[in-house]
C-alpha cells in the first residue's frame, strides 16, 4: 500500500514522500496517528500547501535546536542509582528518567527523541537527543552507586 507522509519517520521516510508499507502498518499506526495519508491527488495538493508553511518553521527551530545542542552536549549528567556490588543496577535507567534530568537542567527534550541503550549496569554512557530532524545533539550519561 503506498501512503503520502505528513510527517517524517525514522527508517522509513521523509516528510511529502509517498513511500511503500504493509497495510496493517498503515491501516493500524500511520492512518489513525495522522502521519500519513492515502495517495491521492487532493491530498498531494494539500500537502504542497502545508510543505511550504512547515519549510519556513522548520528553519525558525533549527536555530533553536543548534542553541539546545550546544549546551546539552556540554552537559555530563550523573545519575545516582541503586546497586549490587558487582555493578548491576536494581531496576534500569530509562528514556524517562533522562529526559527529566534534562528537563531539571532546563532542556525540555521528549523521552520518545532520546536514543538509549538498554541501562542496567553502572558506567558512562552515551545518549543521542533528536532536536530537529537535522540535529542531533550527542551527550554523556554517568551512572554512579547511591552511597547510603
Amino acid at each position: 500500500m503506498e501512503v503520502l507522509l505528513r510527517e517524517s519517520v525514522p527508517k522509513l521516510g521523509n516528510r511529502g514522500e509517498v513511500v511503500r508499507v504493509k497495510p496493517g502498518f498503515a491501516r493500524n499506526y500511520l492512518l489513525p496517528k495522522r502521519i500519513a495519508v492515502t495517495v491521492t491527488p487532493g491530498n498531494i495538493k494539500q500537502l504542497e500547501v502545508e510543505k511550504r508553511n512547515y519549510e519556513k518553521k522548520l528553519l525558525e527551530t533549527k536555530s533553536v535546536a543548534m542553541e539546545a545542542k550546544a549546551g546539552i552536549e556540554a552537559l555530563e549528567l550523573t545519575i545516582p542509582k541503586r546497586a549490587a556490588d558487582n555493578g548491576q543496577l536494581f531496576g534500569s535507567v530509562t528514556r524517562q528518567e533522562i529526559a527529566g534530568f534534562l528537563n531539571d537542567k532546563g532542556f525540555e527534550v521528549e523521552r520518545r527523541k532520546l536514543e538509549a541503550p538498554h541501562i542496567k549496569e553502572l558506567g558512562e554512557y552515551e545518549i543521542k537527543a533528536r532536536l530537529h530532524t537535522e540535529v542531533v545533539a550527542v551527550f554523556k550519561v554517568t551512572i554512579t552507586r547511591v552511597e547510603d
